[in-house]
């Protein structure tokens, strides 16, 4: 700074045109912006913004100074004799400037002959623009100064915070008399104004996953708001010097850890953006957490997001409790809020913990007086029986929410409730989830208690009193697995059955209760991303919840899991989606044959899904072996066996075949084209088929497993070879021999599910008998979706799942008729 002074002590001497000197002060501007990262890096919260502000001023007094040199030139009089004066106001009054926050200058002066004010000022703010700075400004005569203050509260605001950085003394004494005046009117009328302005902002910024630093929920503006009114009242200079009755030393040291914390975030922040910016948004993260000293991984990006809300609740605690007592005497109160205050002769956790059981029977707010004492109530190193009875008390009463949100406040929740420990202040990164996991529980469960869907809201009242409770506990534990390394819906269930053993929720409600957890995410899943007319898809949905019952909790806690996660998530859109699948379930329920291997098959897709192999699958290929319409895959074959196939199926452009020829020959195909199998099959009838499965791939692909009573001589192999491709060529080659099949060997059920249709076919064993059933339907072009096909004791039992597509339902006498010759 001392090279550019001589610099334009230099222009000032040679007469130099104003620009040139703010040519030479924005060169020095623009170096010292470049190397604020070099800065921060070795500076404390607000130890940077003071050396930022402090260079702000250093500028600002130079320019003073050059305009004042220009004014007078050698006759120009001592500082102090001239009426002007430049003011620093807001976060720059206050020595809190961040780096591309606008520098709110006032200019204060007097109008006296002789001295060319106006000129000195229009002066000073023309180079200040040529040098490219940031600036705010306004221009006042002292006499001014409070009718101005009383126009707009946040003038008011500024005025009050008010910082001489150059210019006349005299000038400043009259100004901080004017101050002084200013502050003294209209206390109650300024506090409540900022009061209410408080409340406005929090609405428009809650505490999210994206926060407003400034303006959000336990934002610099919170803790502006106890400096203002501690300056309205005690004129203090700062927050710690107000008395000690109304803060602590213990409460201001939390304090102003979070703070400092949060000074530095915005810092860089500002950095990080090359901006102007108060909104700590998910891409912005890893940059803001580099200049921080994080370790640039997921983990390290998580600590720093824990600590940002973390601190911002600290900074709303803290304020909270510190401005009820500063305003206590002013301010209106909120009629509309029932206000809980504390007891004089509760001294522990769990007294407070029996007192807010009590009252939640209906919705009640912590006053702030009642935070204080929680503050200061010692927290106990483990729960005893006495403490999870009064918790269980918690989840039995109508408005729980009010009891876990005043806990959550004080920052006592993870000692009350352990599960959520870890998930205390957890951000989420997934783009979906608007709030950190601990806010989104407590959302949950508020919208659980305030269900405005009339729908569901009958269901919830079917409910007893301890499926109620169950269910609360449910849902505000639902993510208490998030965090571990293990996926967190099992995680959860299993923190959800210790705490529920704690608190004695019967054993029975306890196993739906892991089942809920375990498959919260499941209906909303479904319901937005899958084909709800599809039989398949409701029926594995519906195995999961087998009973009214269960479909009505998931139902439920869907609704709140939804709700909690943001605005307009639980839309109306969604709500007829996930209706839609409710009522599907429910006509599915008495379907026990289809629910059962539904159920089945969801283990084994479970079990894939655990899988190694399956999970180095593109995401497209795990999708589509999920959705294979052929539950026999799933049913027989072990989750390596069906990886293994599926892989066989994506590397298959028309077929595809393998022969085993070890204890029994064994054919497996894959095929895309056309196939005539019954030509196969009569090739090979001098063989007993004690086995066939037929399965319906993907991509119009179809799986066969035709396993034989015997082997076959290693010759014979290259025979069978030839068969199976001419299979592929003689598309229209018949078979000739006609088996015996009588009317009362086939049954058919088109009432098996809404998809599709079963048919049985239990008959003597004969040579052909498959290849002429096969034969016949594809002369139907009648589409089978799986087979099974057994063999024992010279009778056959097979079954053929047919898919509904007008040629099975509307033709089996016809079907019958063909298969039996007319027997």
């Amino acid at each position: 700074m001392e090279k550019v002074k001589a610099q334009i002590e230099e222009l000032l001497y040679e007469n130099a045109a104003d620009f040139e000197i703010a040519k030479v002060l924005k060169q020095e501007i623009k170096t010292y912006f470049d190397t604020l990262e070099d800065t921060f890096s070795t500076s404390g919260g607000k130890d940077f913004l003071v050396k930022h502000t402090k260079k702000i001023d250093s500028i600002l007094k130079l320019i003073f100074k050059v305009a004042q040199r220009e004014m007078f030139g050698d006759y120009a009089p001592m500082t102090n004799s001239i009426p002007l004066a430049l003011v620093a106001l807001g976060s720059y009054g206050r020595e809190q400037l961040c780096v591309y926050s606008d520098i709110d200058l006032m200019i204060v002066y007097k109008e006296i002959p002789g001295y060319n004010t106006k000129e000195m000022i229009e002066k000073i703010l023309y180079i200040l623009w040529d040098t490219g700075l940031k600036l705010g400004h306004r221009v006042h005569t002292v006499e001014e100064l409070f009718d101005v203050s009383q126009t707009d509260i946040t003038i008011k605001t500024a005025l009050i915070e008010s910082r001489f950085i150059e210019g006349s003394h005299f000038i400043w004494t009259e100004t901080q008399n004017a101050i002084g005046q200013i502050r003294h009117e209209d206390i109650k009328g300024f506090i409540n104004a900022k009061l209410k302005e408080q409340a406005y902002k929090h609405h428009k910024y809650p505490l999210t996953m994206e926060p407003n630093l400034k303006d959000g929920v336990g934002g610099f503006r919170d803790a502006n708001l106890v400096y203002w009114i501690g300056k309205i009242l005690y004129n203090t200079d700062n927050i710690k010097s107000l008395p000690y009755d109304i803060i602590d030393d213990k409460e201001y040291k939390d304090f102003r850890v979070a703070l400092e914390f949060l000074f530095r975030v915005r810092s860089a922040l500002h950095l990080a953006t090359g901006k102007k910016e108060d909104k700590l948004r998910l891409d912005l993260i890893p940059k803001v957490s580099e200049l921080l000293g994080y370790e640039q991984s997921k983990l390290g990006h998580m600590k720093f997001a824990k600590k940002v809300t973390s601190s911002l609740k600290s900074i709303r605690l803290y304020c909270m409790v510190w401005l009820e007592v500063l305003t206590h005497d002013y301010k209106t109160e909120d009629t509309s809020k029932n206000y809980i205050y504390p007891k004089q002769k509760t001294k522990t956790l769990n007294e407070i913990l029996l007192q807010l059981g009590n009252k939640a029977s209906s919705s009640f707010t912590p006053h702030p007086t009642l935070l204080k004492q929680l503050i200061h109530t010692p927290k106990p190193e483990r729960l005893d029986a006495k403490m999870y009875e009064n918790i269980r008390n918690i989840f039995y009463r109508p408005h729980c929410y009010s009891v876990l949100s005043t806990l959550s406040y004080a920052k006592l929740l993870k000692y009350t409730i352990p599960p959520i420990k870890k998930i205390v202040d957890l951000p989420q990164f997934d783009g979906y989830h608007q709030y950190a996991v601990d806010i989104h529980s407590l959302k949950c469960v508020y919208h659980l208690e305030h269900i405005d869907d009339t729908f569901i809201l009958d269901l919830w009242k079917s409910l007893t009193d301890d499926e109620q409770a169950m269910l609360k506990v449910v849902v505000f534990l639902h993510d208490a697995g998030k965090g571990r390394k293990r996926d967190h819906h099992y995680v959860g269930a299993s923190l959800f059955k210790i705490f529920a053993h704690k608190i004695h929720i019967e054993n029975s409600l306890i196993q739906l209760g892991e089942k809920l957890i375990t498959y919260h995410t499941l209906m909303s899943k479904v319901a937005q991303r899958e084909d709800l007319h599809n039989e398949k898809v409701i029926l594995g949905f519906t195995s999961h919840f087998p009973t009214k019952k269960m479909l009505d909790m998931i139902y439920i806690l869907t609704y709140a899991d939804m709700s909690g996660v943001g605005n307009d998530v639980y839309n109306s859109f969604s709500a007829k989606l996930i209706r839609t699948l409710y009522k599907q379930s429910i006509e599915v329920l008495g379907e026990t044959k289809l629910l059962d291997e539904a159920a089945k098959r969801a283990t084994k897709e479970a079990s894939l899904q655990r899988n190694k192999d399956f999970l180095s699958l593109k995401k497209s290929e795990q999708k589509k072996i999920l959705q294979m319409p052929s539950n026999l895959l799933f049913l027989r074959y072990k989750p390596q066996r069906i990886i293994n196939i599926s892989k066989k199926a994506f590397e298959t452009k028309n077929y595809t075949f393998h022969i085993s020829n070890h204890e029994y020959l064994t054919i497996e195909i894959i095929r895309a084209d056309n196939f005539n199998l019954s030509y196969l099959l009569s090739k090979l009838s001098n063989l007993d088929i004690v086995n066939m499965d037929i399965c319906k791939l993907f991509n119009e692909l179809k799986y066969f497993k035709i396993d034989f009573a015997q082997k076959v001589d290693e010759d014979e192999i290259g025979f069978i070879e030839e068969f199976i491709h001419h299979s592929f060529k003689d598309l229209q080659e018949r078979i000739a021999y006609i088996p015996t099949i009588h009317a009362e060997d086939i049954d058919v059920d088109c009432e098996h599910s809404k998809s599709y249709a079963i048919m049985h076919l239990k008959s003597k064993n004969q040579k052909g008998l498959l290849a002429h059933v096969i034969e016949m339907f594809d002369d139907m072009d009648i589409e089978i979706v799986t087979a099974k096909v057994h063999t024992l004791k010279n009778r056959v039992r097979d079954m053929f799942l047919i898919e509904k597509n007008g040629n099975f339902c509307h033709n089996t006498d016809k079907i019958i008729e063909k298969l039996t010759g007319g027997k």
